[in-house]
């Protein structure tokens, strides 16, 4: 049976390449509505034009849908609510503010208020088989310890306010697993293709790119703390097969799935390896956190550095996320994550060729 979808989130990187990917699958595809603010229609239509020249037969499959996540119905045409009540199939909602330092109002009412206008819709889906929701790992604020997949609220508090309202738009959706086929999708950093290298935005590890591109000069670079907290980066293409994958199987209905490096290295390794691989040194000594932090306190140092102060609070964050339920859904269908350090050169070479690309660098305040 042919199956449409609908897609909150687009243009973004993220829900382009979910396109790409079930483009690309043995799905039959009936239609894909994608949800796109007014603002954004230049920008969405250049990313149709890419996709229809990457997999021509979407040409007549891809529909825009002019509409608004924190609005009443999403702001959609009465009209076309009711094609997409009647039609849909498979709901991707990634739509958010993916920023460590948005203000809390603005934060509040794209990931809150918008999943909650969301969910409203997927309610009224008749033909609905899959609401897939992008969540994040970092819903587990400032816990540490391993934390579970079927775990969400222990009563943490949170590094920012993107982790707060993250964590209360995922407890949103997750009150509707017991009405609707949901799968919540928590990924951990997600960085470039393991192959390419690939991506639109340079932050995560990214940051510590960006850092060692301004220091690389310096007789000697120390380590940032101990970085004894793990890294959980995971590159684009394992968060595109696994999603693909589990939005089409009934073994994900009412699941939640850390999608994070299963083996992941420590801050202090990864970064260890980011300098051996982009500079050619090893850091010397060790810088402490505070220091660090006060450093990025001065906007003018930020921005020069081009990190956001609130990045070096995963440093210490000492979480050990349990991927054991993911891992055990994806191995039915040979889906694992690489290993970092092997796609650590394509990322870096990437890095370097579109470092002075200020589309991909995240505005520092």
């Amino acid at each position: 049976m042919a199956k449409t979808y609908f897609f909150t989130g687009f243009p973004g990187f993220i829900t382009s390449n979910l396109i790409k990917e079930i483009s690309t699958s043995n799905l039959e595809i009936n239609k894909i509505y994608l949800l796109v603010l007014p603002s954004m229609k230049a920008k969405a239509q250049q990313q149709i034009n890419e996709l229809i020249q990457f997999q021509p037969n979407l040409f007549n499959k891809l529909k825009i849908i002019y509409g608004d996540i924190t609005k009443k119905h999403l702001n959609i045409k009465e009209e076309q609510l009711a094609i997409l009540k009647k039609e849909v199939t498979h709901v991707f909602n990634l739509a958010a503010i993916y920023d460590l330092a948005v203000p809390r109002d603005i934060a509040y009412k794209v990931n809150v208020e918008g999943t909650n206008n969301v969910n409203s819709l997927a309610q009224q889906l008749v033909a609905l088989e899959k609401y897939v929701y992008f969540s994040t790992a970092y819903v587990s604020g400032n816990r540490e310890g391993i934390i579970y997949e079927h775990e969400l609220d222990a009563g943490q508090s949170f590094k920012n306010h993107y982790e707060e309202t993250k964590f209360k738009a995922e407890k949103l959706v997750a009150d509707l697993k017991p009405d609707l086929p949901i799968t919540i999708i928590r990924p951990g950093i997600v960085v470039g293709h393991s192959h390419t290298g690939e991506t639109t935005k340079f932050d995560g590890p990214y940051f510590l790119l960006n850092y060692l591109d301004r220091l690389q000069k310096l007789p000697f670079i120390p380590y940032l703390g101990t970085g004894n907290a793990e890294a959980n980066f995971v590159p684009i293409d394992y968060i595109l097969e696994s999603t693909i994958y589990l939005a089409h199987t009934t073994i994900s209905n009412g699941k939640t799935y850390h999608l994070i490096d299963p083996n992941p290295y420590t801050i202090k390794e990864v970064y260890q390896l980011l300098m051996n691989t982009y500079i050619n040194k090893e850091p010397r000594g060790t810088l402490p956190l505070l220091i660090g932090k006060s450093a990025l306190s001065f906007p003018t140092m930020r921005k020069w550095l081009k990190v956001e102060k609130q990045a070096l609070a995963y440093f210490n964050c000492e979480s050990f996320y349990d991927c054991t339920e993911a891992k055990n859904d994806l191995a039915e269908a040979s889906i694992h994550c690489p290993d970092f350090k092997d796609y650590v050169p394509v990322m870096v070479s990437y890095y370097k060729q579109h470092k002075h690309d200020l589309t991909k660098q995240v505005p520092i305040k």
